[in-house]
């Protein structure tokens, strides 16, 4: 859906973005980050044609954003991180306004308002002022306005930015079901979020792409190695023996035994180019050995990030 290569822009001397190359895939969410100051916001504002770039392209679903700006565009829908609502007008008057922008006709207009209204369930504050909403609806209606004109791209600069735990849950639910019939770019500092909504990311320093990859991959990555984390009951001594049979494991620790066929923990250090879970599991259950947990300890992404920007 989108294809950037070799972006550059130029502040004088300065390269806020510097070669940057990368692809957005159909129905995908793409987590798209980086430390202050490397190039995140000029990037997306030169995808969404707010700046143009120094030298290379942006094509959004075959069309140059330079060359073909209004069809490029059609294809967009923008939250930047403070939403563009005018406080003044109610829920109503502002998506209709936005409709007169993006050209929606007013056949069709209803039926694609009700569709976002519903999606982004903002229907029992449609008919109030927007100043007067919280912030959870304020971003809500930011999306809205992002949806109208049915764009097959979203762009969402900080989403959940000063929302509470349940709004950010919401909005990281609404994100989750946009991603069904939408390609999408999400920018944001609470990695965590990214984390829970992202197919992948891309992580830019000094203007430049650091790293692009899955998150589970990044991981492994930086690690070097897989770690899974298995809590199960049986021997301890003769579970640790059996484990280091499986092809791939390197080492096996203990973490607890309180008793002989207690509730035990291991740590399994395998190398990460081996998928180790299935010879586990049924190892475990010819054993009769019941398996109560099993979790990876694979680096989060804030350890990711941490680790590829400080290099």
């Amino acid at each position: 859906m989108i294809e950037i290569n070799n972006l550059v822009k130029r502040y004088g001397d300065k390269k806020a973005v510097n070669g940057i190359s990368f692809t957005v895939n159909d129905d995908e969410v793409l987590g798209f980050l980086g430390p202050n100051g490397a190039g995140k916001s000029t990037t997306m504002n030169i995808i969404t044609g707010y700046l143009s770039s120094t030298s290379g392209t942006v094509k959004v679903n075959g069309h140059d954003i330079l060359e073909e700006p209004e069809l490029a565009k059609k294809e967009i829908g923008y939250l930047p991180e403070n939403p563009p609502l005018y406080t003044d007008m109610t829920v109503k008057e502002y998506l209709d306004f936005i409709c007169d922008l993006k050209g929606v006709s007013k056949d069709k207009r209803k039926k694609q308002l009700d569709r976002i209204v519903s999606l982004v369930k903002i229907s029992e504050v449609y008919d109030r002022l927007i100043g007067n909403l919280s912030k959870g609806y304020k971003q809500r209606v930011g999306i809205a306005q992002a949806m109208v004109g049915n764009p097959s791209i979203l762009i969402l600069d900080e989403p959940t930015v000063g929302l509470d735990p349940n709004q950010i849950i919401e909005i990281r639910k609404l994100i989750k079901s946009l991603a069904k019939s939408h390609s999408i770019i999400i920018s944001s500092h609470i990695l965590s979020e990214i984390q829970e909504v992202a197919d992948r990311v891309v992580i830019i320093n000094k203007g430049k792409v650091a790293a692009i990859d899955t998150v589970s991959d990044l991981s492994k990555r930086l690690s070097g190695q897989t770690k899974l984390l298995m809590t199960f009951k049986g021997p301890l001594k003769e579970g640790i023996g059996k484990v280091r049979t499986i092809p791939g494991v390197q080492s096996v620790v203990p973490r607890l035994a309180d008793s002989k066929f207690s509730q035990l923990e291991i740590t399994i250090v395998s190398d990460s180019s081996a998928d180790i879970r299935s010879a586990i599991f049924y190892m475990m259950a010819n054993e009769s050995w019941p398996i109560l947990e099993f979790r990876s300890l694979d680096p989060s992404l804030e350890e990711v990030f941490l680790s590829i920007t400080a290099r």
